[in-house]
């Protein structure tokens, strides 16, 4: 008897060589790839393929060196297998590989059916990076309080000095951009020998996925989109975050024992915010060799602890339970998280690739000058995207420009699954960064967050629905109110 993993390869070297559907070629040569068996964070595994292709870094440069793109490939299961599905992850920074081995396994597996599912590592990630972390020199001192202008001056010297870091280094910062990457998709697809790819993405992978539209659109055969970032849209409005908190209200109003702990979250925050502007509190916070340091925290550390916790509602919870610690003088919880990410006294560092994409995809004059008029009354302020804006044009030549921010219009057939307590891309924001879209399909999640994609069934029965090109006739899918505190 021939093992199941021989079985795989085989299928495998067949779908190359005789690629169905609507996105494949008629014959394609072999794709240079390695088998391998994937193995999930839970432990399942699976057989599947490990591919590179090489690109140019800088493609605007004739002398650029090249890098690889990798990718992990998990073979078509469908009898009828259409395009390759591209799936994209969010960050900037993550991997494609890496969700594929966490809560999101069990989706990846299911999507086959349609297609090959290639986990993709954008460049500049996992088994697509080879630059280096950069520790820069500049240290910016967590025990007393700087202007934010002197903060933010520091942290530009930091990324200059990481910019010549990695020049010596022989990377190009100025590779990595949304639009390298989207480019990079078409030279996948030609690597793949598919005629077209179907696109999956979450978060920023959303916005490279808007950005390919602009790229490689004949080549798109659909797009799976959830809590969408548009191409002008690195930097969100602080006034739709203020709305994102009145809609946290209404669920913890919704809940009358919630609603008597939180009767406004809103004034409770600034509350805390105005406290520690004023009066600011040395912590002490745990050093990896077992000591302690001084933290000062004031306001702007609880404004940027809040725009990096309310993507989801049960962290908006944990956030809420820190700002109502703080509320009474405990600061004990906020130490304790702050440690877990601050090392006392450390030296900035940056890594390349997110740190690039948002710099390159940036922000107009416009959109700025709007976003400091709304953040001077806006509860956190502009610290949602912390540090955009305030690295704008830090490093010097990355901005893509105006025209790069400009949506998409195509009639590829769209879904778009939008989360009402999405902390991070909201709801009326999403809608607008999709608009050039003629074929599009909402569907609105209820009480969810940013990360949708396994908060119930029904998501990914819609998205199957979608996948065989049915018409989604649902708009709403309603998942469980968001618990807001403990018994």
């Amino acid at each position: 008897m021939i093992c199941s993993h021989k079985l795989s390869v085989l299928a495998g070297a067949l779908s190359i060589l005789f690629l169905g559907g609507a996105g494949g070629l008629a014959f394609a040569a072999p794709i240079p790839e390695e088998p391998i068996v994937f193995e999930a964070g839970s432990g399942e595994t699976v057989d599947a393929y490990r591919g590179f292709f090489e690109v140019p870094e800088n493609r605007s440069d004739p002398s650029s060196r090249k890098i690889k793109i990798g990718y992990v490939r998990f073979p078509a299961t469908g009898e009828k297998p259409g395009s390759p599905i591209v799936y994209l992850a969010g960050g900037p920074g993550g991997t494609g590989t890496g969700t594929a081995r966490g809560p999101r396994f069990p989706l990846f597996m299911a999507m086959r059916i349609f297609g090959d599912v290639i986990a993709f590592d954008q460049r500049g990630t996992g088994l697509s990076d080879d630059t280096p972390p950069c520790l820069s020199s500049v240290v910016i001192p967590d025990d007393r309080r700087l202007s934010k202008d002197e903060s933010i001056a520091l942290l530009k010297q930091s990324v200059r000095e990481c910019d010549t870091f990695w020049r010596d280094q022989g990377v190009d910062l100025r590779g990595y951009t949304t639009v390298e990457s989207a480019r990079d998709l078409d030279a996948l697809r030609r690597h793949l020998g598919a005629e077209k790819l179907t696109l999956w993405g979450i978060s920023y992978g959303t916005h490279l996925a808007l950005a390919a539209v602009k790229e490689m659109a004949p080549h798109i055969d659909k797009m799976v989109l959830a809590s969408a970032e548009g191409l002008s849209q690195t930097v969100k409005l602080p006034a739709r975050t203020d709305a994102y908190f009145d809609r946290v209200q209404a669920a913890i109003d919704a809940d009358p024992k919630a609603k008597a702990i939180y009767p406004d979250i809103k004034a409770l925050m600034r509350r805390v915010h105005a406290q520690l502007d004023s009066e600011p509190v040395m912590l002490k916070l745990q050093t990896q060799d077992g000591g302690e340091a001084d933290f000062l925290l004031h306001g702007d550390i609880m404004r940027i602890a809040a725009s990096a916790m309310i993507s989801d509602p049960e962290r908006a919870a944990m956030l809420l339970e820190l700002y109502s610690a703080a509320d009474h003088g405990v600061y004990e919880p906020v130490a304790g998280l702050l440690a877990r990410f601050i090392t006392p006294g450390e030296a900035e560092s940056w890594r390349a690739m997110p740190l690039a994409m948002d710099v390159a995809s940036g922000i107009s004059d416009d959109r700025l000058a709007l976003v400091e008029a709304q953040a001077k009354t806006a509860l956190i302020g502009d610290y949602l995207n912390f540090p955009m804006p305030h690295l704008r044009g830090v490093p010097e030549g990355l901005d893509l420009g105006d025209a790069f921010r400009e949506n998409p219009a195509s009639d590829i057939p769209t879904l778009l699954l939008s989360g009402t307590l999405d902390g991070r891309t909201y709801p009326e924001s999403q809608r607008e960064a999709l608009s050039g879209m003629s074929d599009l399909t909402v569907v609105t999640v209820v009480n969810a967050g940013h990360n949708l994609f396994m908060v119930s069934p029904e998501v990914s029965e819609t998205i199957k629905t979608f996948m065989r090109g049915e018409k989604v006739t649902k708009t709403e899918i309603g998942i469980a109110p968001p618990v807001f505190i403990t018994e």
